[in-house]
């Protein structure tokens, strides 16, 4: 429970905790959000990572000084599409002996399940638009490996999703995070950037209940 609580503190006090990682690690910061992006979207089993909202924090940060805007731009979407890449291989190589699993310590079957009929419905874009769901974006890139995307396919996908997503919430928390109205509400903006993102989810998952219903 305390993890959870911790956790949760992070996440919505994020710009306060990123400013301590800055002034206790300094240039090493940029290697420490290099490894969290890259876990968020490399590792299948790290779904909870803050991806959309740290982005927001850094480009936040880097609005005042603290950290160079270009810089977070090209080391994260470095981290983002290597980040997939190896995912992605990991679904090649390992994922069917996964995903025929019922059950595994380490994955969310029903993430990977739903996940899969993203998949399915929108087909390789999803490697785009997954980017910016929370959890689906950790998983589409290991679904497309056990699919069988053609590595050159899902690479183009990959490039366009990662330099796309680090950019917008970069830069917009570039331009937008340092305004009085969000310095003063910065909880409340990661709330609505984290409830935004997961809307799409929730609308699919409200599709399947109410077709399910109908049968």
């Amino acid at each position: 429970m305390e993890i959870i609580l911790n956790f949760t503190d992070f996440i919505l006090h994020i710009d306060t905790h990123l400013v301590s990682i800055t002034q206790q690690y300094g240039a090493l910061t940029y290697g420490v959000l290099f490894f969290i992006i890259f876990a968020e979207t490399g590792f299948v089993v790290t779904p909870f990572l803050p991806g959309d909202s740290l982005l927001f924090a850094a480009g936040a940060l880097a609005a005042v000084g603290t950290l160079d805007k270009f810089l977070l731009f090209v080391i994260l979407s470095f981290a983002a599409i290597v980040g997939d890449t190896i995912n992605y291989w990991l679904g090649f190589l390992v994922g069917p002996k996964v995903f025929s699993r019922r059950d595994s310590r380490f994955l969310n079957k029903k993430h990977l399940d739903r996940t899969h009929q993203f998949y399915e419905k929108h087909g390789g874009k999803t490697i785009i638009l997954a980017r910016f769901i929370p959890i689906i974006r950790t998983f589409a890139p290991f679904v497309a490996g056990i699919g069988k995307m053609t590595y050159l396919q899902f690479l183009s996908y990959n490039v366009i999703g990662g330099i796309t997503w680090i950019a917008i919430f970069v830069f917009a928390g570039f331009f937008f995070g340092n305004l009085p109205i969000v310095r003063q509400n910065f909880s409340l903006i990661i709330v609505a950037i984290i409830l935004i993102s997961v809307t799409p989810i929730v609308i699919d998952i409200l599709k399947t209940v109410w077709n399910n219903s109908k049968k």
